[in-house]
């Protein structure tokens, strides 16, 4: 077999792969959105395809007499922002300080923090919920987004760790010979090269709140404080008023601020993703 042949078969493999890595992802996507479209209320006779395709489902969903949409996904969209910004501010600093300082303590810090990563976040739920009662934060979003801070903070410190290790220290002795303190190497020489793998975290960081159910129908309790996933499962929850196919619309629209926040950051996402763990 000729060097020519075997090309041929590797790129067939690998677009047969592609293919159907394709449609295993996008079949669910394509059902859900055309589901979306069907008339009623019922998924029980939907097609991928439907014949009679309304948008009925989408302009209920924005009509504010008939739904709370809207008001979710502005508490959604607000805790993702700030659970965004703080998580990649304090990750970034810490990040750095591990890698560029020693001082007591970091060794065990980073131990805490690695086996921190391997507890989810609903193993302490009992934990959470009386804290949250505790300290009167329950049913705020506040509580929310500390605990989602809390939850990304040790995985995504131990990445970037690893990603701020691999810029060479010669660049902080030389701006330390012009004068530069510390926050300046951090902030004019540092931060713009560490861009790859904080732009990783900030993805990781906006999604996690669309995602979460569990933490957040424990923690929120009046209806005008839901976010999206608890407001949409209110919506299939009744047994006897149940709407499928507004829950099928809605879902599709909390892919369209995921969508625009992935393709910002795609030009850094690859990068940082292959170089946050090269170094320990």
């Amino acid at each position: 077999m000729n060097m020519k042949t075997q090309k041929i078969i590797r790129l067939t493999l690998t677009y047969f792969a592609i293919s159907i890595t394709a449609i295993i992802i996008l079949y669910p996507v394509l059902w859900i959105f055309g589901s979306s479209l069907n008339p009623g209320n019922s998924l029980s006779g939907s097609s991928m395809i439907p014949e009679d395709a309304t948008f009925k489902h989408y302009k209920e969903l924005f009509n504010t007499e008939e739904s709370d949409y809207l008001i979710w996904y502005w508490n959604t969209l607000k805790i993702c922002f700030l659970t965004m910004i703080i998580t990649v501010s304090m990750i970034a600093l810490m990040a750095y300080s591990f890698s560029r300082y020693r001082f007591i303590g970091r060794k065990y810090g980073l131990m805490t923090f690695l086996i921190l990563q391997m507890i989810p976040n609903f193993a302490a739920l009992i934990a959470i919920y009386v804290l949250a009662v505790v300290t009167g934060l329950i049913d705020t979003h506040l509580a929310l987004i500390l605990i989602y801070v809390g939850g990304l903070l040790p995985m995504n410190t131990w990445l970037a760790k690893g990603y701020f290790e691999t810029i060479p220290k010669e660049l902080d002795e030389s701006a330390k010979m012009d004068g530069a303190g510390h926050f300046r190497i951090f902030w004019t020489i540092i931060l713009p090269l560490v861009r790859p793998i904080l732009a990783v975290i900030a993805l990781f960081a906006f999604i996690t709140p669309f995602t979460d159910f569990i933490l957040a129908r424990v923690i929120l309790r009046s209806k005008e404080n839901y976010t999206l996933a608890v407001g949409l499962y209110d919506l299939v929850a009744n047994d006897f008023g149940a709407e499928f196919t507004k829950f099928a619309a809605g879902a599709v629209l909390i892919a369209i601020p995921i969508s625009i926040l992935f393709l910002s950051l795609q030009r850094y996402l690859i990068s940082g993703l292959t170089s946050g763990g090269t170094k320990g």
